[in-house]
């Protein structure tokens, strides 16, 4: 699966660092890619607050999910900064990102780089100092593959980019339930499979909807080399595996019969919708691709609400 791509004739590398005009502060934030900063800190919260058992909190449990939170989103904004960082060359080729501030020349890269270096040190330290040592090694181990083996390596040069990723997007779950049993149980290791698990289809079914914009920049997306056809027996291959996992906490009993029902009918649902996948028609694979990245996006967010509210 893995091959290399170069991507000298079809991106101009000749991107200018130099300030065009001078970026607003709405531009900085969105440096930080909010939203998918904002989702990963839910997870955070979703894996502090399983951890927690369903426990009131104390004045220490609360400053030690403040400094979660705050150190975890400081670590994320690090990681999605220096992203942009690294992809300006092929981002004014691509819809979605061809206003970002760094790729028009509104932040010069210099100054994103060093914004982003200043992140992860203080978002480190503060995980290391106010939370425990193993949430900051799981912070970093999390930043360390997002920025380096995927970004600045395999993003652009093997189809096994998405899976190489998924590793740092499970880190925020396994962060936030470190934070409280400072310890990585088998529980923990759950949580972790299940986000590594969910990452593949669904950023497999993104790559589907945006497949002519990653095959134009050169990006080996799994639909870019071997098309639709084998990119949905992968997505069904990982909802597969992803749907009993998530199962598995209840089995461990750190939730109750709620999380049960709701996820066991939301994982239901999802393998269908994979299996349906296989079956369609050519001209709607765009269409079901739409479809399965909302439905993964929906069936996310209510289990970390699950984990939150019907922890045991």
């Amino acid at each position: 699966m893995e091959r290399s791509i170069s991507i000298e004739s079809s991106v101009d590398h000749s991107v200018r660092d130099t300030v065009k005009a001078k970026a607003s502060i709405k531009d900085y934030i969105m440096m930080t890619k909010p939203g998918i900063t904002s989702s990963n800190v839910l997870g955070t919260l979703a894996g502090f607050m399983l951890a927690m058992g369903g426990s009131w909190f104390t004045t220490s449990s609360l400053w030690t999910l403040l400094w979660t939170v705050v150190g975890i989103t400081l670590v994320i904004s690090s990681g999605t900064t220096l992203n942009n960082v690294f992809d300006r060359d092929i981002d004014k080729y691509m819809e979605r990102t061809q206003d970002r501030a760094i790729t028009n020349g509104r932040i010069s890269s210099r100054r994103a780089t060093v914004l982003g270096i200043i992140f992860a040190i203080l978002g480190e330290g503060i995980l290391t100092l106010g939370v425990n040592p193993l949430a900051a090694i799981l912070a970093f181990i999390g930043l360390f593959d997002y920025v380096v083996l995927y970004t600045a390596w395999s993003k652009r040069t093997t189809t096994l980019n998405t899976v190489i990723g998924g590793i740092s997007g499970a880190m925020p779950l396994l962060t936030g339930y470190v934070a409280v049993t400072e310890s990585l149980d088998i529980v923990a290791w759950t949580l972790f499979s299940f986000m590594f698990l969910w990452q593949t289809p669904h950023f497999l079914a993104l790559a589907m909807r945006r497949v002519e914009e990653y095959r134009r920049v050169n990006i080996p997306m799994l639909p870019v080399v071997i098309g639709f056809k084998g990119t949905k027996r992968q997505i069904l291959f990982y909802t597969a595996a992803l749907v009993p996992v998530s199962l598995l906490l209840y089995y461990y009993q750190v939730v109750g019969a709620l999380y049960l029902w709701v996820t066991g009918i939301l994982g239901i649902i999802y393998l269908a919708l994979a299996v349906k996948g296989v079956f369609i028609k050519e001209e709607k694979d765009i269409q079901w691709a739409n479809i399965m990245f909302r439905y993964s996006i929906i069936y996310l967010t209510v289990i970390f609400l699950l984990l939150m509210v019907n922890a045991q």
